[in-house]
């Protein structure tokens, strides 16, 4: 398609101009007549007949011959009818001069007043419905043709095409029910009525036909997508041809332009619009999967706005009764101790006093008061003044365990010094040729490559003072071995260069 014949397919639809001019009011009423003379199945209409209809509306008693031949001649002009001469009655020469015409409606202007007329039943709400056996209606159609691809030939052309109109006559069903009613239960009016208490009763009816949807919906689905999956797409265009070829028998003068490959092309790119819906594709999940998520989010959604309506109806429920229960109740007793013990429970225990405490003797939320052990808790004055007593006490010297702790450091830095230089040969400790060895010697290594990787001539000093140079090899790899275990790192050689 090249950019002019894009321009064209979204032209200006000047068919629907009589909706928004400024004789509406005329242009309307004349057009609705043509459309219901259209659904009886009479096409052509004169002049005297439409002018004889539109004079008995209501408003247009001032509505003379000719505003009606003005308005008629505008329709033709917007080709919103069609004028044809009629010629075969004319009684005298002054007749044919007058050129009386007949005039049949356009199918823009059917289709206009048709949605029209859809749109005034329902109101300024969405319609639509999840009717559950549309899907199995569906998948029973899928079925069948399924089988009639298995055999070796193809049936009649014309149960091809009724199963292929079937086909997508429930889809069809299927998209605009559902859609339309998702978007009902989205819209603001239903937002509004399910926050009234009137919805509370039919709540119940609402959650159970959406979980009857659900159910059914997962029960059918699994199989239309199997079918769909099993279908062979070569199968399929023959199916498909035979469906033209019986759509061509009927003759339509602007089928005649369209070349078979356009219409097969156009018939395969339906099915494949069916296919995604169900199975998805690799932009995104299925318009299936989406409706099932939509749908539970709507009982989800209702049973939340349920709770809010059961805890605000609660919160404000009149407690009239309950109070002239009590009274009553209090009235029949003859002793106050008795009076004061009911007060107790009904009412709690009058000016009590409330201790905190952090003190949480046990995590389990389900245990009892009773089950927990008393506890002590001191409490303070809260007074500006007040300091806690406090008790002189003698300072206890630590030398001799300092010196314990210090002489326990040096003898075991000694002996790892010791066990290191054991390890060393010709000033160098290649740890591939280690024996296994203590976890701390270990522990000294690693410590001694977190030194060097910090330094850019990988140069350092260890805490016995040494200065050590490391060179690493990262191509290959070498165990250490140690008393608790291997670990499998790069091949490491420490060079001892002075003191």
């Amino acid at each position: 398609m090249n950019q002019g014949e894009a321009l064209m397919q979204f032209k200006q639809v000047q068919e629907a101009s009589y909706l928004t001019a400024e004789k509406a009011w005329s242009y309307r009423a004349i057009l609705r007549y043509f459309y219901i003379q259209h659904e009886r199945m009479r096409e052509f209409l004169f002049p005297e007949e439409i002018y004889e209809h539109v004079k008995s509306l209501p408003g247009f008693e001032d509505y003379t011959q000719e505003q009606l031949h003005q308005d008629l001649d505008q329709l033709v002009r917007w080709n919103n009818l069609h004028a044809i001469q009629e010629t075969g009655k004319a009684r005298t020469i002054e007749e044919f001069k007058k050129k009386r015409f007949r005039y049949q409606c356009t199918p823009y202007t059917v289709e206009f007043e048709r949605m029209l007329v859809e749109m005034e039943a329902d109101g300024e709400t969405f319609g639509g419905s999840l009717e559950k056996k549309e899907f199995e209606r569906l998948y029973q159609t899928l079925y069948e043709l399924e089988k009639l691809l298995k055999r070796s030939s193809l049936p009649e052309r014309d149960e091809c095409a009724q199963i292929w109109n079937d086909l997508f006559t429930y889809f069809r069903s299927i998209k605009q029910n559902t859609s339309d009613y998702i978007a009902h239960i989205n819209s603001e009016e239903a937002e509004e009525r399910m926050q009234t208490e009137a919805f509370l009763v039919f709540k119940d009816q609402f959650i159970s036909y959406l979980r009857d949807f659900i159910i059914e919906l997962q029960q059918t689905a699994s199989k239309i997508q199997q079918v769909l999956q099993s279908i062979d797409q070569a199968s399929l265009q023959s199916f498909v041809k035979q469906v033209i070829i019986h759509r061509k028998q009927v003759p339509r003068f602007e089928d005649l332009a369209k070349d078979d490959e356009d219409l097969l092309q156009m018939e395969l790119g339906k099915w494949e619009s069916l296919k995604v819906w169900f199975l998805g594709n690799q932009h995104g999940e299925s318009e299936l999967e989406m409706l099932e998520i939509r749908t539970n989010e709507q009982i989800r959604r209702i049973t939340r706005i349920v709770q809010r309506l059961g805890e605000r109806h609660q919160y404000f429920r009149n407690r009239k009764k309950d109070y002239l229960h009590l009274a009553e109740w209090f009235s029949t007793f003859s002793d106050i101790k008795e009076a004061h013990k009911l007060s107790a429970v009904v009412f709690g225990v009058f000016h009590t006093k409330h201790i905190f405490s952090d003190h949480v003797p046990t995590e389990n939320i389900y245990t009892s008061v009773w089950e927990e052990k008393p506890i002590h808790y001191e409490t303070s004055p809260r007074t500006r003044n007040y300091r806690e007593k406090t008790r002189p006490s003698a300072i206890v010297s630590q030398k001799a365990e300092k010196e314990r702790t210090i002489l326990e450091h040096l003898q075991r830095a000694k002996q790892e010094q010791t066990t290191l230089e054991n390890y060393m040969k010709a000033n160098e400790i290649h740890v591939e040729q280690l024996p296994i060895v203590e976890p701390y010697v270990r522990k000294i290594l690693l410590n001694w490559i977190g030194k060097a990787m910090n330094r850019k001539d990988k140069t350092f000093q260890t805490e016995f003072g040494h200065v050590v140079k490391m060179k690493i090899d990262p191509s290959e790899r070498i165990v250490l071995r140690a008393t608790d275990g291997e670990l499998d790192m790069p091949k490491v050689v420490f060079q001892f260069t002075e003191q």
